[in-house]
C-alpha cells in the first residue's frame, strides 16, 4: 500500500470517528488546512514531471476529493444527529393543557366594568364625567350640600374623620360623591351634564355595606331642567343597563338635604326565583335617590337659583353589580379571591359598548 493509500485510510478513519462538528473540523484543518497533510502532498505537483503529474497527481487529487467529500457527508450526518437528540430531549408531551395568554387569564373586576358601563350609557346621553378629591372638607361634604349643623350624617358613628389640622378643621373621607357637584358648578359654566363614579367611606360592614363602596351620581344644570327629565334619563338609563325592553318605575316622595323636591326611585321586578328579573313581575325595589337641586346648593355653586335649575341622582355602584350579575354578597369584591374573579370578572378585551352589548 502506498503512503497515499494510507494516508486517505488514515483521514477516512479519522473523518468517521469524528463524534462532533468541532472533532470534525480538526480533521478538516489537518488534512486540507494551509499546512494540512493533503495540502503539503498539493504543493509538491509543481516539481513533478509530466509522468508523474499523471500518476501521482491524479493520486493526490483523488486524495483531495474523497476527503473533501468524506467531510461533508459526515458533517450532514452529524447535524441530522444534533437535531435528532434536541428532538429527543425537547419532547413535548401533547396531552398536556395549552396554557392561555395573560389576556385570556386576566379578568376586570365587576366594579371597573360597571363603571365602564354606565360610562358607555350616560356618554351616548351628553354627560362627561367628573372626578373630585376623596378626602374631603366639611364645607364640601356637608355645608355646601346644605346639610345643616347637628345633622345625623355629621356625627362620628357615620363618618370618618380625620385628626383637626393646625387651623381646627377637621377633614373627612367624602361620605359620597356630592361634593364634586359642587366644585363643578364653582369651575363650569351651564349647562352642566356630568356623571360622578368614585369611591365613598362610612362606618357600616354587612353583605350589602361596606365601610368604603363606590357611588355614581349624575348632575344637570340649565335653564329649563325638570322633574320629566329625571325620570326619561333613569328610565333610559336602566332599560340600557339591565338589558331590557322596557322598565317600570315609580318615584316616592322622600328627603335629601341637597334636593327638593326628593324622591326614592323603585324599579318593576320579579323576586320569585332565584334570580331578580327586572322588566317584569309585580315586585319592587328601591335602586336609586334622585331630585330637582336644592337652590341653596345652586348658590353655594356660584349659580343663581331663579335662573338656572337641575336635577341630580345616586345609586351604590356595587349594589346594582349585584342586582345584575347576582352576586350575594357584597364583602367578596374586596376579598381579592382569584376564584370569585375567575368566576365573576369580565374578559379584559371585551370593552362594553352600547353597539356591541354591555355585558359581553
Amino acid at each position: 500500500m502506498s503512503d497515499i493509500d494510507q494516508l486517505n485510510a488514515s483521514l477516512l478513519a479519522e473523518i468517521a470517528a469524528a463524534n462532533d462538528e468541532a472533532a470534525l473540523e480538526a480533521v478538516r484543518v489537518s488534512a486540507l488546512g494551509k499546512k494540512g497533510s493533503v495540502s503539503e502532498l498539493l504543493k509538491t505537483l509543481g516539481a513533478m514531471t509530466p509522468e508523474e503529474r499523471q500518476t501521482k497527481g491524479a493520486a493526490i487529487n483523488t486524495l483531495k476529493n474523497a476527503v473533501t467529500e468524506a467531510l461533508a457527508a459526515r458533517k450532514t450526518t452529524l447535524r441530522q444527529e444534533a437535531i435528532n437528540a434536541r428532538l429527543k430531549a425537547e419532547t413535548v408531551d401533547v396531552s398536556l393543557p395549552v396554557r392561555s395568554s395573560p389576556a385570556e387569564r386576566g379578568r376586570i373586576h365587576p366594579i371597573s366594568q360597571i363603571v365602564d358601563e354606565i360610562t358607555a350609557i350616560f356618554a351616548d346621553m351628553g354627560f362627561s364625567i367628573a372626578e373630585g378629591p376623596d378626602i374631603e372638607t366639611d364645607y364640601y361634604n356637608f355645608t355646601a350640600l346644605n346639610f345643616p349643623e347637628g345633622h345625623p350624617a355629621r356625627e362620628m358613628h357615620d363618618t370618618f374623620f380625620f385628626h383637626p389640622d393646625e387651623n381646627g378643621e377637621r377633614k373627612v373621607l367624602r361620605t359620597h360623591t356630592s361634593p364634586v357637584q359642587v366644585r363643578t358648578m364653582e369651575t363650569q359654566k351651564p349647562p352642566i351634564r356630568i356623571i360622578i363614579p368614585g369611591k365613598t367611606y362610612r362606618q357600616d360592614s354587612d353583605a350589602t355595606h361596606s365601610p368604603m363602596f363606590h357611588q355614581v351620581e349624575g348632575l344637570v344644570v340649565d335653564k329649563k331642567a325638570n322633574v320629566a327629565n329625571i325620570r326619561w334619563v333613569l328610565e333610559e338609563f336602566c332599560k340600557t343597563f339591565f338589558e331590557v325592553d322596557s322598565v317600570t318605575m315609580r318615584f316616592r316622595p322622600s328627603f335629601f338635604p341637597f334636593t327638593e323636591p326628593s324622591f326614592e326611585v323603585d324599579i318593576q321586578c320579579d323576586r320569585s326565583g332565584p334570580i331578580v328579573k327586572f322588566g317584569e313581575g309585580s315586585d319592587w325595589m328601591e335602586i336609586l335617590g334622585c331630585g330637582m337641586v336644592h337652590p341653596n346648593v345652586l348658590r353655594y355653586g356660584g349659580l343663581d337659583p331663579d335662573e338656572y335649575q337641575g336635577f341630580a341622582w345616586g345609586m351604590g355602584l356595587d349594589r346594582i353589580a349585584m342586582l345584575k350579575y347576582g352576586m350575594p354578597d357584597l364583602r367578596d369584591f374586596f376579598n381579592a379571591d382569584v376564584r370569585w374573579m375567575t368566576h365573576y370578572g369580565f374578559r379584559p378585551l371585551d370593552m362594553p359598548t352600547l353597539f356591541g352589548g354591555l355585558s359581553a
